[in-house]
């Protein structure tokens, strides 16, 4: 047995194997994280498959796991009689720490031990996906025993698996790794035993989970595994099995408590911008019994201090071993605020923040929605724009995600913004504005300096894109912001309910840029990209609505040309 170099607690030598030279006086990381599920039973190699998968790491795939990973697979692993305890497992922990190397050795101890036939990776950015699938399968290659396993390895974008086959004793085994992206289509057909959500806190609504997860419904072996640093007031998924996971442990933190008690446990579903009437979210299929639920929370406790070390122990359990207390201390002095506590100490925005606009201003402007027969809400007929529109274009710069707003008039003559679209990555922008070419009559996005610039100059170098684009930069930036806090302000601009959009609104931080103002991404506890693509839409609509100069009488000698901005505003296509 070994001692715990947090606190003195005794530990089972398989956890600190292979780390006996800790050093005196030298900051480690916590083996053990602050909030998780415990055991039922004594863990032993006959009450958890972890103590089995910590060997093979070891002796199969030549990795030496750091404690914390070793303690996460002893407790993860706990058996029921001969099945798995757990069905769903949630892991939150810092950046960096080493989640993608564990989930590794974990895919390959069920597929290569274990024998369980399908694992099926998945994220909003399909790259993070194929990430953990390119490294899973170069720790087959790399083994000459195990890379005789591997049967077949398909490379096709959007599509990359790989096959084992499996024999022993005259008994053969297949087993599948396939990734797909986070999307209400994803898993549609496959049958998983093995499912892995990485980045869980960029699932903004209940499609890809409710997609991929049922997908282990019928599997009499099944592990569904959540991975992620904290979310934000955005992550809906992740953030509803925390409070479970929270409320099964006594609420430790007080987010149940905080959420509104025991109904802040039911299952809702965020609002979701594209989806339609035949959506279908069965959410009491969906409820997660708290008895199958795994959480393991790796974080820093509310009210730490930004540079209290043993705060950075709590949610760095690689400090001391793979991670450096000196790239944390860089960390600590150079990162925004929020950036840092969600990042490195794994903490939620508690949303103390206020928002850009003067109080009640954004709630004015929101339409209701009315309600249907069945319960559903949708937007009134009133509500709703009508003729030609502009879009704006932007991405966020803490993920991937890219969200498109359209701006026109509805049937009273107000202007209304929308967000219209939100998906990950930006590679399907131009497919998704050509299909509405007749309508779209004009796009922006910030010409420089944002995630997004590259994606608008795309669109302008393109000659197949035919929606003319008007680059938002320079002083146009400060004017946009301008234009949507009075609009806001005066109630000039309507708006329907939308999660994103509505939490951007009330938590976005600005700064000054010259002798104005801009939205501020890095401050911000949440994205901000759905607001910056609302102010450039509605900076557009109203730039497209400028007065027209009257044309200029011919001079008798020369001929005076009508000003520039004349010029642009006609060559737009209105």
């Amino acid at each position: 047995m070994i001692a715990d170099p947090r606190d003195g607690s005794i530990h089972d030598d398989y956890v600190y194997e292979g780390w006996e030279s800790l050093e005196e006086g030298r900051r480690y990381g916590h083996a053990v994280p602050r909030v998780f599920t415990p055991p039922l039973v004594d863990l032993t190699p006959e009450t958890s498959w972890g103590f089995a998968m910590i060997m093979f790491a070891r002796d199969v795939l030549g990795m030496n796991l750091d404690p914390w990973q070793r303690w996460l697979a002893i407790h993860l692993l706990e058996l029921r009689g001969d099945r798995l305890r757990f069905a769903t497992v949630i892991i939150l922990v810092a950046r960096q720490n080493g989640k993608s190397t564990f989930v590794l050795a974990l895919i390959l101890f069920l597929m290569v031990i274990k024998g369980w036939p399908m694992t099926l990776g998945t994220a909003q950015d399909l790259s993070t996906a194929e990430e953990l699938w390119e490294d899973t399968l170069s720790a087959l290659q790399e083994d000459e025993q195990l890379r005789e396993l591997v049967a077949n390895v398909r490379r096709v974008n959007g599509q990359k698996e790989f096959k084992l086959l499996i024999e022993d004793d005259a008994v053969v085994t297949r087993s599948r790794y396939v990734v797909k992206a986070a999307s209400r289509r994803a898993g549609r057909g496959l049958r998983g035993n093995t499912i892995v959500l990485d980045e869980l806190r960029e699932q903004q609504n209940w499609q890809a989970w409710a997609a991929i997860t049922k997908t282990s419904n019928a599997q009499a072996n099944r592990l569904i595994i959540g991975l992620s640093n904290a979310g934000d007031v955005l992550s809906v998924v992740l953030a509803h099995f925390r409070l479970i996971g929270h409320a099964s442990v006594g609420d430790p933190d007080g987010i149940v408590k905080a959420a509104g008690g025991e109904d802040a446990l039911k299952l809702s579903v965020a609002d979701v911008p594209e989806a339609d009437d035949s959506d279908e979210y069965f959410l009491d299929d969906m409820e997660i019994d708290e008895d199958t639920l795994f959480l393991a929370e790796w974080s820093a406790a509310p009210g730490t201090d930004k540079f209290d070390r043993d705060g950075w122990a709590q949610a760095n359990p690689s400090l001391g071993h793979r991670m450096r207390i000196g790239t944390i201390a860089s960390d600590a002095k150079n990162d925004p605020e929020w950036v840092f506590r969600t990042e490195v100490l794994c903490q939620w925005p508690d949303g103390t923040l206020e928002g850009p606009f003067p109080p009640g201003t954004w709630e004015e402007s929101r339409n209701i929605p009315v309600e249907r027969a069945d319960g559903t809400k949708v937007a009134a007929e009133a509500d709703k724009i009508v003729g030609p529109v502009v879009a704006c274009i932007d991405q966020s710069y803490a993920s991937t995600m890219t969200y498109i707003a359209l701006c026109g008039k509805r049937a009273d003559g107000v202007d209304q913004v929308e967000v219209a679209a939100m998906r990950s990555g930006s590679h399907w922008v131009s497919e998704w504005l050509m299909e509405r070419k007749d309508r779209i009559k004009a796009v922006t996005g910030q010409k420089t300096g944002a995630p997004i610039s590259g994606r608008v100059a795309d669109l302008m170098e393109d000659p197949a894109f035919t929606i003319p684009v008007i680059p938002l930069g320079g002083g146009d930036l400060m004017a946009a912001w301008f234009e949507t806090f009075n609009a806001v302000k005066d109630a000039a601009v309507r708006h329907n309910v939308q999660g994103p959009l509505d939490v951007a609104a009330a938590t976005a931080q600005l700064k000054s840029l010259g002798a104005g103002k801009v939205i501020d991404p890095t401050k911000s506890m949440a994205e901000t990209s759905p607001l910056q693509a609302f102010s450039g839409a509605l900076w557009l609509w109203r730039k497209r609505e400028a007065p027209i100069a009257p044309p200029v009488a011919p001079a008798p000698v020369k001929r005076v040309q009508a000003p520039m901005v004349t010029q642009n505003v006609r060559t737009m296509g209105f």
